[in-house]
This record gives C-alpha cells, sequence and structure tokens, in this order.
C-alpha cells in the first residue's frame, strides 16, 4: 500500500501572506516611509507602562486566570459602561485575550461550526477574512460603495442562505474609516433579528471618530444585546500593537466558552502587561482620549489634503486612522503595481486596494495609514508630491 506524503492542511491553499506585511518588508527593503502597517507612533500613556513595570517588580509573571486578570476585567467593566453603554460583569461577561485579532478568533471557534457563513462588508480588513477562513468558515461579501460607504439593504438580503449564521461588523472600519450610523445599526439589528444571526463587531477605532460622527456600540441597542459579541483592545488607544491586550464581552451563555476557547489557544495575555492597560483605563482623563482623537484629526486632515492636492483624490475618513486613495493616474495595471511604483518612485510604503476586496474592485485604490509623527508624515507627504512632477498627476 503507498503512503501518501505529509502536505499542507486545505485551509493553507487559500490563506496568504498579509499584503500589508509584504509592503512592509518591501518599504525595508528600500528604507523607506511606512505608511502601510497600522502602527501608530504616538508615546504609550506614562501610566500604562509603569503600571506595567509596577506589575513586574510585583511578580506578576505567571499565568492569569483564563479570561484574565480581575483587575483589567474589573476596569474594562466600568469603561463599557461609561464609553459603550453596555452592562458587562467582570466575572462572567468579560474575556481578556491576545489582541483583538485573538478574541474574535476564539469567539469564532467558540460559537461557529465549520461551514458556517459570514457576512463581510468590504472593503474589509485582511485578517477578519483570513480569521473566518482560518477556522473553516464560508465568507459572504457585502459591497460598501464610496464616499459614503452607505449599508445597501438589497445587497445584505442577497447574501443571506440557509448556512449563514452570523454578521462581521467592524466600526470605524478598517480601511475605509467608516462609522456605523445608528440608523444603519437598527437595520443590521433587524437583520441579525430576522434571520437569527450572532453579531460580532469590532471596535478596536472606538476613539478615533471624527466631525459629527460618533461611535455606538451595536451591543448597546436593545433587542441585540444578548447575540452581539463586542470585540476591541488597546493596541491602537494606547499605541501598544506588540503588547497583545485584547478583550471580548458577551452575554454569559456565550463568554464561558470564549474564555474556554482562549485558555485552549493563548492559555493568558502577557500578565505584567494587563496590569499595564488596567492603570492606563483607570487612571488616565477623559481628556486624554480626546486629545488623542484631536491629534489623529489633524493628521487625517493634513494626508487628506495632500493627497487632493497630489491628485490621488482621497476618500475622507468618518474614523479610524487610515485614508483609502484612488489612484486611477498611477502607472500600473493592477493596485500593487501601482503601489510599487509609488514606492519605487517616492520610498512611501502603501496597502494596495487588492488587499481589501475578495474582487478586483479594488485595482485603483491604495490604503495609507496617518498614525504617524507629524515630522514622519511631513516627510512622507512631500515625498509623495513627487508624483506631481513624475506625471503630472494633479
Amino acid at each position: 500500500m503507498k503512503k501518501s506524503k505529509p502536505s499542507l492542511s486545505k485551509r493553507s491553499s487559500y490563506l496568504q501572506k498579509s499584503e500589508i506585511r509584504v509592503m512592509s518588508v518591501e518599504c525595508e527593503k528600500v528604507k523607506g516611509i511606512n505608511l502601510s502597517q497600522g502602527v501608530c507612533d504616538l508615546k504609550t500613556p506614562g501610566s500604562v507602562l509603569s503600571g506595567a513595570k509596577q506589575a513586574i517588580d510585583a511578580g506578576i509573571n505567571s499565568y492569569t486566570r483564563h479570561d484574565g486578570l480581575y483587575e483589567l476585567r474589573q476596569a474594562i467593566a466600568v469603561k463599557m459602561a461609561k464609553f459603550n453603554h453596555i452592562k458587562a460583569d467582570p466575572e462572567k461577561n468579560i474575556i481578556v485575550s491576545s489582541g483583538a485579532t485573538g478574541a474574535l478568533y476564539c469567539a469564532f471557534l467558540a460559537l461557529l461550526n465549520p461551514g458556517d457563513e459570514v457576512i463581510i462588508f468590504e472593503p474589509y480588513y485582511g485578517y477578519h477574512l483570513s480569521t473566518i477562513q482560518a477556522v473553516d468558515l464560508v465568507p459572504r461579501y457585502v459591497r460598501m460603495d464610496p464616499p459614503d460607504w452607505k449599508i445597501n439593504i438589497e445587497r445584505l438580503e442577497k447574501s443571506i442562505t440557509k448556512k449563514t449564521r452570523a454578521i462581521l461588523i467592524n466600526t470605524p472600519m478598517n480601511p475605509s474609516g467608516k462609522v456605523f450610523t445608528i440608523d444603519e445599526l437598527k437595520i443590521l439589528a433587524d437583520f441579525a433579528i430576522k434571520h437569527d444571526l450572532f453579531i460580532f463587531t469590532d471596535e478596536i477605532y472606538e476613539y478615533f471618530v471624527y466631525g459629527n460622527n460618533k461611535h455606538i456600540s451595536p451591543g448597546s441597542l436593545k433587542g441585540i444585546a444578548d447575540r452581539t459579541i463586542t470585540i476591541s483592545g488597546y493596541s491602537k488607544t494606547f499605541s501598544i500593537t506588540g503588547w497583545r491586550i485584547g478583550y471580548a464581552v458577551a452575554n454569559d451563555k456565550w463568554a464561558k466558552m470564549i474564555g474556554y476557547m482562549n485558555d485552549l489557544v493563548y492559555v493568558c495575555a502577557p500578565a505584567p502587561l494587563q496590569i499595564g492597560v488596567a492603570h492606563g483605563i483607570m487612571r488616565l482623563p477623559n481628556k486624554f482620549y480626546g486629545n488623542l482623537c484631536s491629534q489623529y484629526k489633524n493628521k487625517k486632515d493634513k494626508i487628506c489634503q495632500a493627497l487632493d492636492s497630489i491628485g490621488l483624490t482621497p476618500f475622507v475618513p468618518q474614523g479610524a486612522y487610515y485614508v483609502l486613495a484612488d489612484v486611477k493616474k498611477v502607472p500600473g495595471k493592477t493596485s500593487k503595481e501601482k503601489a510599487m511604483y509609488i514606492l519605487k518612485k517616492t520610498g512611501v510604503a502603501t496597502v494596495p486596494g487588492m488587499a481589501f476586496y475578495h474582487d478586483k474592485s479594488g485595482e485603483n485604490l491604495i490604503r495609507l495609514c496617518f498614525a504617524k509623527d507629524d515630522k514622519i508624515l511631513d516627510k512622507a507627504i512631500l515625498r509623495l508630491k513627487k508624483l506631481i512632477r513624475l506625471r503630472g498627476i494633479a
């Protein structure tokens, strides 16, 4: 009997390295300015750093409970009540995990079965799609169109099948910066109830909302709280992307198993870093978050004005810290070729729009991250203006 040779799993055939990572590597090769990866350059608050240092010195370096240290779960409960208007019991409803992506991964494993379908809005965040595929779920795409990225209810209804079990929301949205309105969330709430769907909502950019837009957590709406799993974290808010501190908030009948999955996959998030985040949540004043949002608004305005002057029309974001720009005038047949052209000519790395669509709809788009130190952002803008001289784009 012929023995079969070891091979990769079936899921490996549709999983690939993130285009964000790919462009970051290409940027390193030319020692360029990386506006591709969502790494924030703002300083980490002192109370967050000192809290982690104190925890290390105090010997808080062992495994934590599977759902995280009580200090952090209690801090998250306070924050959820004040900011998100969601009542959460730190003993029953909150699971601290390895980043927001880790929390989402565990939630999918706990609540959905292989072959179940998840509705995902596009342009989508690549890691959301990869997480869906990594646990053998099936994405159902619902297109959103610029410049408003509004929900199209007809497209939403057409996406549903007998296998659809959940809908994934990202608000504010990466990469478009869309913020879901209360009216849109009510539409989604009715839709989820009608079709008996879970609602997974990634709110990692909840503090970055501009103009008259307002962040509203779907889990705060009556009628869908029990079916909503709220995902968030402090990677972006506290500029600690490498710490991997995220969390899930859910009804206790769901949270229990999400916690068990978290224990199985990650064991726990880093113990002393959990204390650091807890200190930040409980000790930073409200003005910290207002100032943070104001800083990013200024960066948003700066890069959007620059892109407009260059001739790379920006779709001005309502939230988060990314902007999609129209690159029809840039040489290249695909968004990857266009992004590589920009990198070669200016030394500025962006993400090709192909990374955010399942088809060719993003081929005339790039994404730029403006969560950078002002000096670096100014330097990147100056380099991008070379495109005017090179091609007469504007």
